[in-house]
């Protein structure tokens, strides 16, 4: 440990005579710097910063004036001088630093005004890596941890939702900021450099130009994340607990209308969107979820139908659920999905007569799919005791055709061009619901979902009891196991409740028993070798 000298405490209120601007995102800089003008504030700026308050008639001193030397390398250097970082790191209660000062005829700075160049923006429709690295800023995180560091006598601003806080302490204080505000302002200074790190390091680590290592692990070591507050949230999944979403959601999806997303609702639509993805090349499909499990999917020549047919599946559990479809919804699926209360309806598009009349409804929010999920580059993160669980996620499954050259034909039956198809159509809804998971379906539509059952017998009965309640026929039907069956009593349950065709991992030490089950009941079945638990 450095040990500090044995120096007088600071002063609590410290005094802002001398102020450093550099900033990239310059929203309110012209307003801010002529208050500080007013307040009799010294101001000295960089580059872009220095022209724009210029321009607008704001006496500003040249960084390459307090230094003597011009910006070089096309402006890459132009701070990194001690005549600025002498004057942001130096005590003002320490004789030493002030005598250092006064021998270099340096000027102590009482307030840096620096955010960084936009490096996750820059990279974030992909970017070559000599581009990325054109963006990362050297000299504005300098600044800005040189005054978080030394936030006793120096405070440093980091975003414009700031500037307002510190002109109202500056004018009531007699142009002092509190310790207390410095304190809070370096906190928020040393979260935005290490966001910034934490992007550059993501984007090295996921970049297809970085070299291979002998680790063949794609998690990087040490797992490092830094996001934004996007918004602080009403409550987090109970009214008991505090809930905020953190990063940028506006690749992926755009408010249309309706109140602002709750932590539920947040959860629910992410559980949507991944869903859709697996249709999004398909025929018209609507999904339906209710706690972020899927109730009822279909596929159909057009949505209207397709929505009957999900809907069929289970016609209570839809209520206050989910919608999520992968075409422009159109007026008349509208109709039919505004007879029933639906919190969030999601779709790539909304025709106008439809949007019209969804937003008479003032409780429902709708959420236009900008970007599909699978596009989202980011782990898959879960906090545990004492830590992060991380894994990359589950991709969405390749096209029919490519999907179905990696099935293994398990049974003495092949599975019928018809039946194929609906496995896997079943396979990729099941691989949406939360284990242990079992999804009946025939001819693109769902017709009985187990979802979250200690044991996947018991999620085949409720499947089945599900089908049952709302009056569907699973004969001729299809089943989909998100894990394998681990004993015949599942495969022969289903076979006896009419399904036609089975799908599943495979991989069970009575896989035999499994397939000698199937066999005995005309059963085909095939495993896909990869298995799709979601806890």
């Amino acid at each position: 440990m450095i040990s500090a000298k044995d120096l007088p405490a600071p002063e609590d209120f410290a005094p802002i005579r001398r102020a450093l601007i550099s900033v990239f995102d310059k929203t309110g800089v012209e307003s801010f710097a002529r208050r500080l003008h007013d307040m009799g504030v010294d101001i000295i700026s960089t580059g872009g910063t220095a022209r724009v308050l210029q321009e607008a008639g704001i006496p500003v001193t040249e960084v390459s004036e307090v230094t003597g030397s011009p910006e070089v390398l096309d402006g890459r250097v132009k701070s990194l001088h001690p005549a600025v970082h002498a004057g942001i790191l130096a005590r003002r209660n320490d004789p030493d630093d002030e005598a250092d000062l006064s021998d270099q005829s340096i000027e102590p700075i009482d307030l840096v005004v620096c955010n960084l160049y936009p490096f996750g923006k820059a990279v974030r429709g992909g970017a070559d890596v000599a581009t990325a690295m054109e963006n990362v800023d050297i000299g504005g995180p300098t600044m800005v941890r040189a005054a978080a560091k030394n936030h006793d006598f120096v405070a440093v601003a980091t975003s414009p939702d700031q500037y307002e806080s510190i002109l109202v302490e500056l004018e009531e204080n007699d142009g002092a900021l509190s310790h207390d505000a410095r304190k809070i302002l370096a906190r928020e200074a040393f979260g935005h450099t290490a966001a910034y790190d934490a992007a550059i390091h993501s984007y090295l680590t996921d970049s297809d130009e970085m070299p291979e290592t002998s680790d063949a692990s794609s998690l990087p070591d040490p797992y490092t994340d830094s996001l934004p507050q996007a918004s602080i949230l009403r409550y987090g999944e109970n009214p008991h607990q505090e809930g905020a979403i953190y990063g940028d959601t506006e690749p992926f999806v755009e408010a249309m209308h309706g109140k602002a997303l709750s932590f539920n609702n947040w959860m629910d639509l992410s559980a949507a969107c991944a869903l859709i993805d697996e249709f999004r090349d398909a025929p018209p499909t609507v999904g339906i979820l209710k706690h972020t499990n899927p109730c009822g999917v279909a596929t159909a020549d057009d949505l209207s139908t397709a929505w009957k047919r999900a809907f069929a599946t289970d016609r209570q559990s839809p209520f206050g659920g989910i919608v999520v479809v992968n075409r422009a919804l159109d007026r008349e699926t509208a109709e039919a999905i505004d007879e029933i209360f639906t919190e969030i309806i999601i779709a790539p598009s909304f025709e106008d007569d439809a949007l019209a009349l969804l937003k008479e409804n003032e409780r429902r929010r709708l959420i236009k799919h900008v970007g599909a999920s699978r596009n989202d580059k980011r782990f898959n993160v879960r906090s545990v005791v004492g830590g992060l669980l991380v894994q990359t996620n589950d991709a969405v499954l390749p096209p029919f055709e490519h999907q179905r050259r990696q099935w293994s034909i398990a049974t003495d039956r092949s599975p019928t061009a018809q039946e194929a198809r609906d496995l896997d159509f079943a396979w990729r809804v099941c691989k949406h619901v939360k284990s242990n998971a079992i999804v009946y379906a025939r001819d693109g539509a769902t017709l009985g979902i187990g979802a979250g059952q200690m044991s996947r017998i018991d999620a085949s009965e409720l499947a089945v009891m599900k089908a049952e309640k709302s009056e569907l026929d699973l004969s001729g039907s299809v089943v989909a196991s998100d894990a394998f069956f681990p004993f015949a009593d599942g495969l022969e349950a289903a076979a006896e409740a009419g399904a036609r065709a089975a799908i599943q991992p495979g991989g069970s030490i009575r896989d035999e028993e499994v397939i000698e089950a199937a066999n005995a009941h005309d059963v085909a079945m095939v495993f896909t070798g990869h298995r799709h638990f979601r806890h």
